[in-house]
């Protein structure tokens, strides 16, 4: 029987089916019936990788698939599996192409012929023609495992200030001084980048930050859009993500942090508002939203807009997107006291832990639950930010710790093995058998375990953080600005972290003004008196080693901490 608060994600179609309307392809689900049939029909996998956000997959399906003569020769001669890239991102990461769509084509075994991404009719059928020629003369000995999944060992070496400092180099080598941004190309938002650079590069920062406010936020029904394809952040590509928006929340409210300015909080709480309404379920957030009609929706006018039917919007509910929403709304709630920004995050945490904490068991985090349709468990990502949103719960709203150390206890004793981790289960069809190290979720899980380790004293969490970073430490100086974040988590592992221990009640005027020191990177413990006698009541404390320096009032706090700085 569906659980009852379950409802509203079952009144949505399917993107798969929506999509499956448009083409005259028999497209057959992910899975390892598709492979079986191609390996008795002694025919390539044709895997077309898309999603509901994706405009260009929408015309791809429209101009190419559904021709009938294209899709004939895809029938005929391919076994075509269609995979939306939200809900199933390992099979994404093993093979994607660059972007979206993709076209991807396999042998029996999942191993990799070729691929392309947006593919037009004509380029269709020479490619697919090429395919069967390269099919012909080679079979399955044509594949290849790409070099991620060969099962080398990570480039391991010494975690040391060195990485800060080479990532901190990368941000002015990459910056572009006149448009903003890192990268003399397409320009993404790079929220968690900027994040990186508040600290080190700040203007570059808050330049980069603005960049985004006015070019990426869409001012007419709020959110951000998800990258401008010219190195002037023109041509913007108008697809709006989860990720991307709950990202840019907290990066904004984080550059507010530090200055105070009001140019940076009003983006993140329109954002808010955009999540919270045009995105929200009735229990979460929904994964994206895309162009009705291709690119030109979002070049109308509100009155034009009003009269073309709503974007294509899909309401799953991912895991790891509406934990990075949660953390996004209590850091924004942090800084500002927006009792909006707390009760949607707090609705969120409700629903991950109903739907997709524990569902499998104890601490295991389930991709989504969409009616009967149940995603895959014990992806990283969606552990390392389960396990980041509700240490930040912990510290704003002061409860949220034993969630996090049961999601990370499993992703330890379960994805973390010869000193790294794997993004999943090494099972599956095609090469999810293959172990994939990413080096992204990595640097969000060990940042995460560093702030569970300092709210529950267990140095076991830092340790694993620790070895988890040095696994990528021997090409720490080949690590790109892309994830600067690296050096961010380095960073933390080489010096003490600023820790602030709060004897005294959440949403004391002790509690907020400790969530306000200027520092994004800084833990707070509430209640800290609960778990420690020798606490005194009405205090915070500031924790450097085995010292602890006292302040009874938040004006005293705020001098301790610069004091501290100064040392």
């Amino acid at each position: 029987m569906q659980r009852p608060h379950l409802e509203a994600l079952t009144r949505h179609r399917s993107p798969l089916s929506y999509m499956d309307d448009q083409t005259h392809v028999e497209w057959r689900e992910w899975g390892q019936e598709a492979f079986d049939e191609a390996q008795e029909s002694n025919k390539p996998v044709l895997l077309s990788l898309s999603a509901t956000w994706c405009a260009s997959c929408h015309e791809m399906d429209t101009e190419t698939y559904a021709e009938p003569r294209i899709a004939a020769n895809v029938n005929d001669g391919f076994v075509p599996v269609r995979v939306d890239v939200d809900r199933h991102p390992r099979v994404r990461e093993r093979y994607n192409m660059g972007g979206f769509p993709t076209t991807a084509f396999l042998t029996p075994e999942g191993k990799l012929l070729t691929g392309a991404m947006y593919l037009g009719p004509d380029g269709m059928r020479q490619v697919l023609d090429r395919v069967r020629e390269m099919w012909d003369a080679k079979g399955s000995e044509a594949g290849r495992v790409p070099r991620a999944l060969a099962g080398n060992p990570t480039p391991a070496g010494e975690v040391t200030p060195a990485i800060e400092e080479h990532l901190a180099g990368q941000l002015g080598e990459k910056y572009d001084p006149q448009f903003a941004g890192w990268g003399s190309d397409a320009k993404f938002p790079m929220p968690r980048t900027v994040e990186f650079a508040l600290k080190r590069e700040r203007d570059q920062a808050l330049r980069s930050l603005d960049a985004v406010r006015d070019h990426l936020l869409d001012d007419v029904a709020g959110g951000f859009f998800r990258y401008a394809a010219n190195r002037d952040w023109s041509d913007v590509n108008h697809e709006k993500l989860l990720d991307t928006n709950a990202a840019l929340v907290r990066a904004f409210a984080n550059a507010y942090l530090y200055t105070g300015d009001e140019m940076y909080r009003e983006p993140a709480a329109e954002t808010i508002d955009y999540l919270t309404d045009d995105l929200w379920t009735g229990l979460a957030v929904g994964g994206s939203q895309g162009p009705a009609e291709g690119r030109d929706y979002y070049l109308l006018d509100a009155e034009e807009r009003m009269e073309e039917r709503r974007p294509r919007t899909d309401l799953t509910v991912f895991a790891g997107g509406n934990a990075l929403a949660a953390e996004a709304l209590l850091t924004y709630h942090a800084y500002t006291d927006d009792d909006h920004a707390r009760e949607y995050a707090e609705r969120i945490l409700d629903s991950l832990q109903t739907d997709l904490v524990g569902r499998e068991r104890e601490g295991v985090v389930t991709h989504y639950v969409a009616g009967d349709d149940v995603g895959e468990s014990l992806l990283l990502e969606d552990h390392a930010r389960v396990v980041a949103a509700f240490c930040r719960a912990e510290q704003v709203l002061g409860e949220g710790v034993d969630v996090a150390r049961a999601v990370a206890d499993v992703a330890i004793d379960e994805l973390f093995d010869e000193g790294s981790f794997r993004d999943g289960r090494s099972e599956g069809p095609g090469m999810l058998d293959r172990p994939l190290r990413p080096i992204d979720s990595t640097v969000e899980m060990a940042d995460a375990l560093l702030d569970l380790a300092l709210l529950t004293d267990d140095e076991r969490y830092r340790d694993v953080a620790r070895e988890s970073v040095a696994a990528f430490a021997g090409a720490a100086d080949r690590i790109g600005v892309q994830v600067a974040s690296y050096g961010g988590v380095a960073a933390r592992l080489c010096r003490d972290p600023l820790v602030v221990a709060v004897a005294d009640d959440v949403g004391s005027d002790l509690h907020r003004a400790a969530l306000r020191i200027a520092d994004h990177e800084k833990v707070v413990i509430p209640d800290a008196d609960d778990v420690d006698d020798a606490y005194e009541s009405g205090t915070a404390y500031l924790l450097d080693g085995d010292e602890r320096r006292a302040a009874e009032t938040p004006e005293e706090l705020m001098a301790t901490v610069a004091e501290h700085a100064r040392l």
